[in-house]
């Protein structure tokens, strides 16, 4: 049965292809015959209980630089459409979280994947904490007693925004390191909220392993090696990725938060782990699944699809 896909991402002529997963995601929806409409957050509206859309109709192609057709802009009711793609990168901010309220609206008539109402009640760095023997020690504060005397116990340590992402802003503070109250003074002046601080974990240098899991199963995995000079492993910052395989640890961690996963309705879910430690779930716009299919691994964005029709 074709279905009519709306997707609500980051404009499409900004994305790069060789390692999107919105777009592999799509391109999937397309072999399978499904017609694909395309808008930004910002063109969602609500009026008197009706949500609307300003996008147009989408056609993808694997050509970078050529990798889009968009037809004309039209008003669509977006209720209409048998499933809609949250697939907007954060950052996690008020604006995000209205569009989850907004998509709630078109729902159990629509699927939304994944659920909005559950992407929002699971921030990343939040979410991970309901498991804390899975993940390193963590500190979520704005208090600077609380965070000197974290520092103090640990040394070595992470220091990032809470709802940031891609690794921008994320900084390794060493035990010589005499920058830390200037760091704490200019998250302030840049965030509202607190921030978050991790023990260091010295494994990261051999790599931080993307895990993803569809439907609360594990699908594949990358890893993800920083480069020399840097301390983090994304791969927007020049982390190279790796194939690799799970270990039992890995494997445990996905047992563990699979049920709470699917009872969420977190249909398509990266887990970040480094040295059997789970530093973050990122249900917001999970991405590696390319770099899965490159190394031989499974055809994930088929998999979604499995699972969104076996939903309908």
């Amino acid at each position: 049965m074709a279905l009519d896909v709306a997707v609500q991402m980051d404009h499409v002529s900004s994305i790069s292809i060789k390692g999107d997963s919105t777009f592999a995601i799509c391109l999937e929806a397309q072999r399978r015959g499904h017609s694909l409409f395309h808008y930004t957050p910002d063109r969602l509206s609500l009026r008197d209980g009706t949500v609307t859309v300003r996008g147009e109709a989408m056609e993808l192609r694997e050509e970078q630089g050529r990798h889009f057709t968009l037809g004309e802009t039209e008003k669509r009711n977006l209720g209409e459409s048998d499933v809609v793609l949250l697939r907007q990168d954060p950052p996690f901010d008020m604006a995000y979280i209205t569009a989850t309220h907004i998509l709630e609206r078109v729902q159990p008539k629509t699927l939304v994947v994944n659920d909005p109402a559950e992407v929002r009640n699971a921030p990343e760095k939040i979410f991970v904490t309901d498991f804390p023997d899975l993940m390193p020690e963590t500190l979520i504060t704005k208090d600077m007693a609380e965070l000197m005397d974290f520092r103090a116990e640990f040394g070595d340590i992470i220091m990032k925004p809470l709802y940031g992402n891609g690794g921008a802003g994320v900084f390794h503070i060493t035990p010589q390191d005499r920058n830390l109250t200037s760091f704490f003074e200019t998250f302030g002046l840049l965030y509202r909220e607190p921030f978050i601080v991790q023990r260091y974990l010295k494994d990261v240098r051999q790599g931080d392993k993307r895990i993803i899991l569809v439907d609360g199963k594990v699908a594949g995995a990358i890893n993800r090696v920083p480069a020399e000079s840097d301390a983090r492993s994304n791969m927007h910052v020049g982390g190279v990725a790796t194939a690799t395989e799970l270990t039992e640890r890995e494997r445990e961690i996905c047992e563990r938060i699979g049920p709470a996963l699917k009872e969420r309705n977190l249909l398509f879910v990266g887990i970040d782990v480094i040295g059997g430690l789970m530093t973050e779930i990122n249900v917001t716009s999970p991405t590696g699944i390319r770099e899965v299919a490159r190394f031989g691994g499974n055809d994930i964005a088929a998999m979604i699809w499995d699972a969104i029709e076996a939903r309908l």
